[in-house]
């Protein structure tokens, strides 16, 4: 970065201080040293792009070199003839001959039984208690209580 020794800043502080004054001095300091941080977060930022970049740029001549050694290596080494070279033999899902009687007899779908009776449902809830009674009060015509 910058090259600057003992002497140097030795002298710029002599200096600051007769020109700035001791008193402000400390206030000086302060916004010299936000303009340093400031500095730096923007020579990192930079710097991160750049760096960005750069490992971009290193991906894509990795992927062309890939490519050039996965052509180089096809053409050394070309697929068999025909789209279904990588099957041996035929498809296990299939029988090129047809099934013994036994074995289609039992591959026959069975009769259905007697349709199964839907099962109750079971209670999830607590049965209700019945209310109790209420005791009612027996009332004259004119509405008094009675009793």
């Amino acid at each position: 970065m910058l090259d600057i020794g003992w002497d140097e800043m030795l002298f710029t502080a002599v200096i600051a201080i007769v020109v700035i004054g001791p008193k402000d001095l400390p206030r000086a300091m302060r916004t010299v040293g936000r303009w340093v941080a400031k500095v730096r977060r923007v020579s990192g930022h930079f710097r991160s792009g750049i760096e960005t970049m750069i490992r971009e740029a290193e991906l894509e001549d990795m992927e062309k070199q890939w490519k050039a050694q996965n052509d180089a290596i096809m053409a050394a080494h070309p697929p068999a003839s025909g789209d279904d070279s990588a099957l041996v033999g035929p498809d296990p899902g299939t029988y090129a001959e047809p099934l013994p009687s036994d074995v289609q007899d039992v591959a026959q779908p069975a009769e259905p039984a007697e349709p199964a009776k839907p099962a109750k449902a079971a209670r999830t809830t607590k049965p209700r208690k019945p209310a109790k009674a209420r005791k009612s009060a027996k009332r004259t015509p004119d509405g008094a209580e009675a009793g």
